[in-house]
C-alpha cells in the first residue's frame, strides 16, 4: 500500500512515474481522470491511446464502480468518437490498479434508449445500477488486477508485453516450474480464502491448500487436466476424494467458493493456464513445496536434491558392489513422492510407501509418464504405526526370512521434525502437536532411546533397528544421532557397523532454511558396533569434497558438568553477574551471555564472584571464540583436561576476551557495574566510579572496601590473585582499543559515568522502533572505535582457538 495517503493528483504523478515511464500520461481528455498514449502527441498522426483511467485516493472505493464511473464518464462525452479508443480501461486507487480490454465493454456504448446524461460520479441513479449490473461479469472474468508494491514484478512485466499499439490478443503472465512458487504464493493470499474449507481440519485429516492449487494450475476453462491429482476443479468448484460407492458410481466430496468465484477468477485472469505440458510432471513431482512447513516436518516430505540422491546411489554402489540392485532389495519407508528412488533401475527389487494417499497417486501417475517403479510396489503405509501384516506379501517374505533380510536395504530421507524446539525452551511456542509424541512407537521405544524418541528420523532408525534386524540401513538425517547429549540412551541401543557416508549443508535441501549437517550414513545392522565415532566426508553446495569430519559418540561429560564446579557456592552473596549457560553446542551459543540480572529463559545460570570469575570467563569465551557454521553447528562443548590450570596466559586472555565481548551485556541500568575495566582517570570521568571491582581485580589490589556493594564479608577468605594480571601482546591490544572507546564515550555530554561496554553501544547506536539496538550509529568516530575494539577481539579470539581443543573443550 505504497500510495496511501496522498491526494489523488499526486497518486496519478507517481503511478506514472513509477509503471508508465517509458509513455506519455501527460494528456486529458475531458474528465478522463488518466490516460497513457504511446508517443507524444504530433500533427503527423492520431494519438494512440493505450490507457484510459478512473483514479480514487486511498483505498477504500469499490474498484467495480471505479470501472463503471469510468464508463458513464466515457458514454457521456462519447470520447470514443473524437479518440481512438484504447486498449485498456483502467481503475486504480492507493493500493491496486485494475485493467479491462477496452473490447469487453465497447458495445455498452452503443445501448439503446439509454440516458447518458446523468452525473458519472453519482453512484446511486438507476443508470449507474443498470451499467453496474451488465459490466460486473465482464470485469470478474477479463479484468486484470495487481497490488502495487508485492505484484511489481508482474506489473511492470504486463505492461512491458501489452502496451503495444495494434496488438490485439493479451499476453498473460507464464508459468513455468522456476516460477510456480512464487505465484502459489499470491495464490494463498488472494484465492485460499475464499474457498469453502475449513483449512484446520482439512490439514489435520491430510489435505493441503497446495492440491487446490495443483487444480488450478493445471486445468483450461477451469477444468483439470490431470485426472489423477488428488482435488480436480470442475468449473465451479472442486471435486476429492473421488471413491466408488456401493453402486459402483463415483461419490466425490466437493467445495464450492464462497464469493460466487470472484477472487478465483480475478486472481487466474492473469496468468495463462495450464503451464506447458514439459512442466507438469515436475511440478506435479515438487508437490512437496506446497505442503506446509509443519506437515513436511511430521510426515517427512523432504524433497532430496537430484545431486545428493545421486551422490548417496554412488556410495551405496560402492559400499555394498557394483551390482548391488541386482543383489539387494530397496524399501523407501517414507518416500514422499519417490524421488530418492529416481536412478535406481531394478524396479522389481524396489518398493516404495508414503503417509499420504496423495502421494501414492503422484508416485504411480509419475509411473505412467515413465518412472521405473512397480504400481504394485508402490503404496500407502504409516511406517512408525501401521502393523507389518499390512505390507505387501512379497515384502513381508524377505522381512520375514532372516537370510533375504540382510538383503533388504532401508533406504530413505525420514521426516526431522522434533517435538520440542529453541522456540518452546524460549516459550515462545509450543511442542509440536501430532510430531514425535503423536506416534505409537514413541512410547513403545521411548524407555529404549529416552529423549532421543522426541526425533522423528530416531523413531525411524529405532524401529528399523528393532524390527527389520541385519537389515541395512541408508539414510539421510540430522548428525545429532551420534554426538548429540540427547542421544546416550540411543547409542547404547542402536548398536551396527558404519559402512561410510557424508554431510552436506542443510540448506541445500531447498525445503530447510538451518544451517546445519545433514548426512548420509549407511549401517549394517547385522553386525553390533558401539558409535563411539564415525569419519564422514565433508560435500560442499555444488558436490565437491572439502575434507573428512569426525563425529564422536564416546564424548566425556559436557562443559556445562564442569562450569558448575565453579558456580556460586552456598554461604556467598557476592554476586556481581550472572551467565546464562545454554546447551552445549555452537547452535545454542546464541543464547550464551553475560547480564546484571539473572534471566528466566534458562533454568541454568551462572553466578558470577570474584572467586570463580577467571573459570565463568573461559567457559564463554571458549564456546564464543570459534565462529558457528553449518559445518560445526552439532559439536559438543566438553568437560575439560586440567592442563588450563597451569596456562595463566590463557586464563587472562580469556577474561579480557569477555570483558569486550558484544554478548557482555552487563548494564549499569539494571544495578552497580562491577565490570569497569578501566580506572576513572584513565577514562577521564567526570565522576567517580561506584565500583572499581574489575580494575582492582585485575590490578591484584581486590580488597572488601573496595566494593560498593561490600562484595566480601571479613570472614570470607579472597582466593583471587595477589598480584597484577599479566597479559598477552593481543589482550592488551584489545584493551587499548576498549580504552580509546570509553574515552571517546565520556568526552560526550550528559554520559552516564558507570556505563558498561552495552551501554556504550546504546548510547551511540540506539534503538529500533520495535527496541532492538540499531547495527550502526550515525558517528562516525564511535564506529571506528568500535569497529577497531571488534577487529581486536577477534584476534584474540584467534589466539585462544587453538587452546580450546588442546585443552579438549572440543574435540577436533
Amino acid at each position: 500500500m505504497k500510495y496511501l495517503n496522498i491526494p489523488e493528483e499526486e497518486l496519478k504523478n507517481r503511478v506514472g512515474q513509477d509503471y508508465f515511464a517509458d509513455f506519455d500520461f501527460s494528456k486529458i481528455i475531458g474528465k478522463i481522470d488518466f490516460c497513457v498514449s504511446a508517443a507524444p502527441q504530433t500533427t503527423l498522426f492520431e494519438e494512440h491511446f493505450l490507457l484510459w483511467a478512473e483514479a480514487k485516493k486511498g483505498n477504500k472505493e469499490d474498484i467495480y464502480e471505479s470501472f463503471v464511473q469510468l464508463i458513464l464518464t466515457i458514454g457521456k462525452a462519447r470520447t470514443f468518437d473524437r479518440h481512438l479508443p484504447p486498449v485498456f480501461l483502467g481503475a486504480f486507487d492507493g493500493e491496486k490498479i485494475a485493467f479491462l480490454p477496452y473490447n469487453e465493454v465497447q458495445d455498452f456504448f452503443y445501448q439503446n434508449d439509454f440516458n447518458w446524461n446523468v452525473a458519472p460520479s453519482n453512484h446511486q441513479t438507476k443508470e449507474f445500477s443498470q451499467i453496474y449490473e451488465k459490466a460486473q461479469n465482464a470485469i470478474e472474468k477479463n479484468a486484470f488486477l495487481f497490488y502495487f508494491g508485492k505484484d511489481d514484478k508482474e506489473l511492470h512485466t504486463f505492461i512491458a508485453e501489452n502496451f503495444i499499439i495494434g496488438k490485439t490478443q493479451t499476453t498473460k503472465i507464464k508459468i513455468d516450474k522456476n516460477n510456480f512458487m512464487i505465484i502459489y504464493n499470491k495464490w494463498l493470499a488472494a484465492v485460499k480464502g475464499s474457498i469453502g474449507v475449513n483449512w484446520e481440519i482439512a490439514q489435520r485429516n491430510g489435505i493441503i491448500d497446495g492440491d487446490f492449487y495443483l487444480a488450478d494450475l493445471l486445468s483450461l476453462e477451469n477444468e483439470t487436466l490431470k485426472d489423477k491429482l488428488y482435488v480436480l476443479l470442475k468449473k465451479n468448484h472442486y471435486e476429492l476424494d473421488r471413491v466408488l460407492d456401493e453402486m459402483g458410481m463415483f461419490n466425490p466430496k466437493m467445495a464450492f467458493f464462497k464469493d460466487n468465484q470472484k477472487a478465483h477468477t480475478q486472481f487466474w485472469q492473469k496468468y495463462e493456464r495450464p503451464p506447458k505440458e514439459e512442466y507438469w510432471d515436475f511440478i506435479v513431482e515438487r508437490r512437496d513445496l506446497l505442503v506446509p512447513q509443519d506437515v513436511r516436518e511430521r510426515k517427512g516430505s523432504f524433497f532430496t536434491p537430484q545431486i545428493w540422491v545421486e551422490l548417496s546411489q554412488k556410495y551405496l554402489a560402492d559400499t555394498l558392489g557394483e551390482d548391488w540392485q541386482e543383489e539387494y532389495y530397496i524399501w523407501d519407508c517414507a518416500a514422499g513422492t519417490g524421488n530418492l528412488l529416481a536412478g535406481l533401475t531394478n524396479k522389481y527389487n524396489i518398493w516404495a510407501s508414503t503417509l499420504d494417499r496423495q502421494d501414492v497417486d503422484v508416485m504411480k501417475d509419475r509411473i505412467k509418464n515413465g518412472a521405473n517403479l512397480l504400481e504394485s510396489h508402490v503404496f500407502q503405509f504409516d511406517f512408525l504405526n501401521d502393523d507389518f501384516s499390512k505390507l505387501p506379501t512379497e515384502l513381508q517374505k524377505i522381512i520375514n526370512n532372516p537370510e533375504e533380510r540382510k538383503k533388504l536395504v532401508m533406504y530413505i530421507n525420514p521426516p526431522y521434525a522434533e517435538a520440542t524446539s529453541a522456540r518452546t525452551v524460549t516459550k515462545t511456542g509450543q511442542n509440536k502437536a501430532g510430531v514425535a509424541k503423536g506416534s505409537n512407537v514413541n512410547t513403545h521405544y521411548r524407555a529404549k532411546i529416552g529423549n532421543a524418541s522426541n526425533e522423528m528420523f530416531a523413531l525411524f532408525m529405532a524401529k528399523i533397528y528393532d524390527k527389520i534386524p541385519s537389515s541395512k540401513l541408508a539414510q539421510f538425517s540430522k548428525m545429532k544421532f551420534v554426538q548429540g547429549s540427547n542421544f546416550k540412551l540411543f547409542r547404547n541401543f542402536f548398536l551396527a557397523k558404519f559402512l561410510g557416508g557424508f554431510i552436506v549443508p542443510a540448506n541445500s535441501f531447498d525445503n530447510v532454511t538451518g544451517k546445519f549437517p545433514i548426512g548420509f550414513t549407511i549401517w549394517d545392522l547385522a553386525q553390533k558396533e558401539k558409535m563411539e565415532n564415525i569419519e564422514c566426508e565433508v560435500v560442499s553446495t555444488n558436490g565437491t569434497s572439502i575434507k573428512q569430519k569426525q563425529f564422536w559418540g564416546n564424548l566425556p561429560q559436557s562443559i556445562n558438568k564442569w562450569v558448575k564446579i565453579y558456580n556460586l557456592k552456598k554461604g556467598e552473596n557476592n554476586k556481581i553477574g550472572f551467565m546464562e549457560n545454554p546447551a552445549p553446542d555452537f547452535q545454542n551459543n546464541k543464547f550464551l551471555n553475560i547480564a546484571s540480572i539473572c534471566g528466566k529463559r534458562h533454568v541454568n545460570y551462572y553466578v558470577f564472584t570474584e572467586n570463580n570469575l577467571i573459570q565463568g570467563a573461559i567457559y564463554f569465551s571458549v564456546r564464543q571464540v570459534i565462529n558457528p557454521s553449518w559445518l560445526n553447528d552439532r559439536d559438543q562443548f566438553l568437560y575439560p583436561n586440567d592442563n588450563w590450570q597451569t596456562d595463566i596466559e590463557f586464563q587472562n586472555d580469556c577474561l579480557a576476551y569477555t570483558l569486550f565481548h558484544g554478548q557482555n551485556r552487563i548494564s549499569s541500568k539494571e544495578g552497580v557495574n562491577h565490570w569497569l575495566p578501566f580506572k576513572e582517570q584513565e577514562v577521564d570521568s567526570k565522576e567517580k566510579f561506584a565500583s572499581n571491582f574489575m580494575y582492582n581485580f585485575i590490578q591484584g589490589k581486590l580488597k572488601a572496601e573496595n566494593s560498593a556493594e561490600n562484595l566480601l564479608s571479613e570472614k570470607q577468605e579472597i582466593s583471587v590473585r595477589k598480584t597484577p594480571l599479566v597479559f598477552s601482546a593481543e589482550a592488551k591490544a584489545v584493551f587499548a582499543a576498549g580504552l580509546a572507546l570509553w574515552k571517546y564515550y565520556h568526552a560526550q555530554e550528559n554520559v552516564n559515568v558507570n556505563a558498561s561496554l552495552y551501554d556504550i553501544r546504546e548510547y551511540f547506536q540506539g534503538r529500533s522502533e520495535k527496541g532492538k539496538m540499531n547495527n550502526k550509529s550515525e558517528d562516525e568516530t564511535y564506529n571506528k572505535l568500535i569497529g577497531e575494539l571488534r577487529k581486536q577481539v577477534e584476534i584474540l579470539a584467534k589466539k585462544i582457538e587453538p587452546k580450546v581443543y588442546e585443552y579438549g573443550f572440543l574435540k577436533g
